[in-house]
């Protein structure tokens, strides 16, 4: 009886241990097929002049020609850095980037060099556009209102604000929650999801 249950562990032992090896082998197999066949690039973007997409690949930002070839990281660093944004005239990008421990807006020329950080907020900001004239970035965030403002602050409830790319003052662009404008090159706001909570009743 104790040669059979010995046995019969040792089998139990021995099967386990090829069903791991099996796992094992099949997680290398997946992961070196799937930096063969990246499928979880987000955020793309495409240049103004349509030549060049942006895009967020495991945390860094970077850039293709339209017509497919080699991506080329344009940021690597432990940080994760998402949502690019291009300038009007194609020079600059922005992009959010949580490299100090929450979500800043950071700006940079689109060819690659140094990142410049434009925001200093505690609160997570995600940059959706330039200005016509590419010398502000509008992005949104949750920032403090005061408690007897309705729409109290919380993450569902984006504002949109704007940063100049030469750095400086934030300023409140849109007082209601939205988040995602895009601002045309002639100036005018083409697209804003508005965002809005039912009153009770």
């Amino acid at each position: 009886m104790i040669t059979k249950v010995f046995l019969s562990s040792l089998q139990t032992i021995i099967f386990m241990r090829k069903l791991l090896l099996s796992l094992a082998a099949g997680c290398f197999f997946l992961v070196g097929r799937a930096q063969d066949n990246p499928l979880w690039m987000r955020y793309p973007a495409i240049s103004p002049d349509g030549q060049t997409i942006l895009f967020s690949y495991k945390g860094d930002i970077y850039k293709v020609a339209a017509t497919g070839g080699t991506a080329l990281p344009l940021t690597i660093s432990e940080a994760y850095e998402f949502s690019p944004v291009w300038s009007h005239d194609g020079k600059s990008i922005a992009f959010a980037s949580d490299r100090y421990g929450n979500f800043d807006v950071f700006v940079m020329p689109a060819t690659g060099g140094e990142a410049r950080r434009l925001t200093f907020h505690s609160a997570g900001e995600v940059p959706s556009s330039f200005s016509a004239d590419d010398k502000t970035v509008i992005f949104s965030t949750h920032r403090q209102d005061l408690a007897t403002n309705a729409q109290f602050p919380i993450t569902l409830m984006s504002e949109l604000y704007s940063v100049p790319v030469a750095g400086g003052k934030v300023s409140l662009v849109l007082p209601v929650p939205a988040l995602e404008a895009t601002v045309s090159p002639r100036g005018t706001i083409m697209q804003v999801t508005v965002l809005f909570m039912a009153q009770p009743s």
